[in-house]
Parts: structure tokens; sequence; C-alpha cells
């Protein structure tokens, strides 16, 4: 009687769909947010943060699946879970009925890639930009035939082999096969999931200096060691518009990495281009990529800090018909914002100085706590203090492989102006 009694209760759970699907998952705990909380991500965002939650019920470990819901028992989304992180969750769906499987990642995987076809030059570019590609917390890009991970989430941490898995048979229906990944999960950030940073190859080892063409130009991109995931692709278009200005130009390009502004430059036909950086790798390898482009006799790069170097040229009197400044993150917190906005001011006010009357000022941030409208408000004191005009040619912001989703503001990143710079009249 009691065999056929469990027996009986075992068939009402199977007929159960919300317990079926729980159990299939291993999704075990039930996340309610306060009341009045969660407006960010009712508006499109993709997380929630550890003051927004009321409560657990279930057990869990940190990253896991869990489902979320609203004070009132109402579903809002499925995602995974870290208590260690200020962003506690980030969703992967809003829909109840979906499975977190490899056929999901498959399906976010195959969406991105698409993505990346039809709007941007494929041979390098990001292909998984987090949670703008629905993948939140790993970002993983493409240089030539090499993919380059970083991987910022625990919970997106346990999907890495598949969601890897998965691109590379995408690339490969495409013709693009790719021959080595390797991992850059070095951030600090990392820590705040309670998680190492990890650095390495994720398969067989291979050569992590790879040459990529961007708009024409070669660079040799180490994976390995340079900033970031090895090279900033997301200037790519914003190089271009600026080669555009240079031809005959006597060019001066500040934070200059690896030379890429530098190299648009020499290779849109500018009589002499000056890049500067506090990197010594950075110049170096600017050095190798200019030769790579056979543009050395008509570029310098020097290892210097640019704040320091900009009052000199100034007091020397120095003119450019262009000036680029692409400065790092001044800012990565709210907190030091009006620090940063000093920085960006002072930079901005020596540049314009250095500017011929008539020259052109590429000028950017790349901090997403620097708003659209705190840069060019501070771009128009800088003009004030340094007594010039400014003309607006473009505004542009990052490539299309790092798509903007609206109301995920860490999406929303790099700020870019290019203006011609005249003297008051």
């Amino acid at each position: 009687m009691v065999i056929l009694l469990l027996i009986i209760f075992f068939l009402y759970l199977c007929g159960n769909p919300d317990f079926v699907k729980k159990e299939r998952l291993k999704i075990m705990a039930d996340v309610y947010i306060k009341k009045g909380e969660g407006r960010s991500f009712k508006s499109g965002g993709m997380w929630f943060y550890d003051n927004e939650i009321d409560r657990i019920e279930g057990k869990f470990e940190n990253g896991d699946i869990i489902d979320v819901l609203d004070f009132d028992g109402y579903y809002l989304g499925r995602g995974f879970i870290n208590t260690n992180s200020k962003i506690t969750i980030r969703i992967l769906t809003r829909h109840k009925d979906v499975n977190i499987d490899r056929e999901f990642i498959k399906k976010r995987v195959k969406d991105a890639v698409k993505y990346r076809l039809d709007t941007v030059d494929t041979s390098s570019c990001r292909l998984i930009f987090g949670e703008a590609d629905y993948l939140p917390g790993i970002v993983i890009d493409k240089f030539s035939d090499i993919l380059v991970v970083e991987s910022l989430a625990l919970g997106i941490d346990r999907l890495k082999a598949d969601i890897i898995e998965c691109l590379k048979e995408e690339l490969a229906s495409h013709g693009m096969n790719i021959r080595g990944v390797y991992e850059r999960s070095d951030a600090k950030v990392r820590l705040n999931e309670g998680m190492e940073r990890v650095k390495g190859f994720i398969g067989e080892p291979f050569d992590t200096k790879v040459e990529i063409v961007e708009n024409g130009v070669k660079y040799m991109v180490n994976v390995a060691d340079g900033q970031k995931t090895g090279f900033f692709l997301d200037q790519k278009y914003n190089r271009a518009a600026v080669g555009r200005l240079c031809k005959g130009a006597k060019v001066l390009d500040c934070f200059t990495h690896t030379g890429s502004f530098a190299l648009n430059a020499a290779t849109s036909g500018a009589e002499s281009v000056l890049g500067v950086d506090a990197s010594e790798l950075g110049v170096e390898q600017a050095k190798e990529n200019a030769i790579l482009n056979n543009v050395q006799d008509k570029t310098e790069f020097i290892c210097r800090d640019v704040f320091e170097l900009l009052p000199e040229l100034v007091e020397k009197g120095e003119q450019y018909d262009v000036v680029i400044l692409d400065p790092p993150a001044f800012t990565k917190s709210r907190n030091s914002v009006k620090n940063a906005t000093k920085g960006y001011r002072e930079i901005n006010i020596k540049g314009m100085k250095l500017v011929k009357d008539g020259g052109y000022l590429a000028t950017c941030s790349c901090s997403h706590f620097m708003t659209q409208e705190l840069f060019t408000k501070t771009i128009g004191e800088a003009a004030r203090s340094a007594h010039k005009r400014l003309r607006q040619v473009e505004f542009r912001t990052q490539s299309p492989d790092h798509p903007i989703l609206w109301a995920a503001d860490e999406s929303y990143y790099l700020k870019f102006y290019i203006f011609q710079v005249v003297d008051e009249k």
C-alpha cells in the first residue's frame, strides 16, 4: 500500500509543470523583490541589486539558476544568483517556460553572431558583449581566428564552456574556423564575485601574438599581455572617421596604446604623427605596428605621461592639424566622477590649445559613469577656458559590435566627438 501511494504521489508531481521544470533545471530557490523595487529591471535592465531583495525561499548555492518574483508573486525572470556581489542577480530570460540549457545558449550565440554579420566587419570584432547580448557577465572578442574570453560573473562562468563551444560551432557554419581560445578573466571585478582572477589557454596552446587587419591597417595583437582582451575594438569606425581628416596633416595622438589612431592617420596620408603613451609595452608595440604598415618614417612614438607632456608642448608653441585624445577611463565608480571631470577638462584645454586655427580635435570618454551630458558640458567648459570655439563635425559612440542595450546603462560607455577648433572671432 505504501509503495502504491508513493507511485501515485510521484505521478502527481510529474503532472505538475512547475515541479517538473524546477526539478529538471535544478531551480531550488525563488527570490522575492521588495515592493517598489526592481525599477531598472522593469525598464528593460538585466540586474537586481542586493538592497532590492526581500527574501529567498528555498536552498541555493552562489552561481545557481533561480527564479525571481515580485513582492506579490508575479513572475519576473530567471537568472543566476551570487550573494557575494552587490549585483546579486543577473537575469538570463524573462520567460518562465525557457530552460537554461545548451539549446538556450546555442540560440543566444546564434543571435549574437547574426547581429555581427549584419552590422560589422567580422574579421576581428566583439562577438559577445555581456548584457547587451543577453548573456550577462561574459565578453568574447575575435581576433582573426583566435577567441579571447573574459568571464566576470560566477553564474556565467559555469556556462562558459558551453558558450565557447556553441560559438565555435556557429562561426564554423559561416566559414570562420577558430584555432585557439585564450582566457583573460583577470579583471579585479571577479574578486567582488568571490572568484579568483584567471588567465591562460582554454584548450591547446598557440602563439598569443596575432596579426589582425582593421580599416586596412595591420596590427600585432598580444592577447596574453595586452590591455583588456588585447586590443580596443570599440573604436574601429571612429579611427576611420579621424583618418579621413589626416591627409597631409601634422597629428598628435595622445594615449596611443599600441598606435591604433596614429596608424590610421599615417596610412590615411598624414605628413607626420606623434603618438604618446605611458606604457613602454604599448609604445614598443606601436613602433612594431608602424613597421608592419611601412609608415615608420612618418611616425614617432614616445613613452611619456600625457598630463606632463601636453603643458610642455603648449609652452613650446607646438601646433597640430589634428589632436586625438583617447584616454583610459578616468572613473570606474560614481564616487570618483568629480576628479575624473577635472582630468577630462584639463587634457581638453591643453589639447584645444595645441590645435591650429581651423584644425580638428577628436576627444572621447570610455567611462559609462561619465555621461554624455556631463562629458559634453566638460568639453564646453574646456573650450571657454582655452578661448576656442568648437564646430561639431560628428558625435559617435562605440562600434556596433558593442551594442548599447537601453536601460542597461553599463553597456553605453564610449562618447566620441570630432570638432573643428577655431580661435575666438
